[in-house]
């Protein structure tokens, strides 16, 4: 007859318990929070026919639309464009006209509009004002120190 070496329990039928373990689930919680759902839906669903109800009486739709009458009316035609790309032709050439020629922009206070190779070379000959430096940094550059 040989002996149990390796010390492991032997369990019979009777003392194995409820066959799992009770301390990783908690029921209690489970089965509240399950109600507290369900009493949650029961009260939105009760609000939600409640709200319905009330839009129903407070503003009415008024008489059902018939299906073979047109209640939106349309602009005045053509609601298409017939030719969108000799459309497009022609907003660049205008576009390219105003940047190649010489305009008024306005009359009144003498602005004018000039041609955009034009305006680049004066821009070369002359270029734009800059600001000039405040006094303490004009003599700290020309003591050769750098500016801040």
């Amino acid at each position: 007859m040989q002996k149990n070496t390796d010390k492991q329990p032997t369990h019979s039928p009777a003392q194995a318990g409820p066959g799992y373990e009770r301390r990783d689930v908690n029921t209690r919680a489970i089965l509240y929070f399950v109600a507290v759902l369900f009493v949650l839906l029961v009260v939105s669903l009760v609000s939600m026919r409640w709200l319905f109800g009330y839009f129903s009486t407070t503003q009415p739709l008024g008489p059902a639309a018939s299906p073979f009458t047109n209640v939106r009316t349309l602009p005045a035609g053509p609601r298409l464009q017939v030719q969108p790309v000799a459309d497009l032709d022609e907003v660049r050439a205008a576009q390219e006209e105003t940047l190649h020629s010489y305009g008024w922009v306005d009359k009144a206070n003498g602005k004018v509009r000039i041609p955009i190779e034009r305006a680049m070379d004066l821009l070369v000959e002359r270029p734009l004002p800059a600001r000039q430096a405040p006094a303490s940094q004009a003599s700290a550059v020309g003591a050769g120190k750098e500016p801040r």
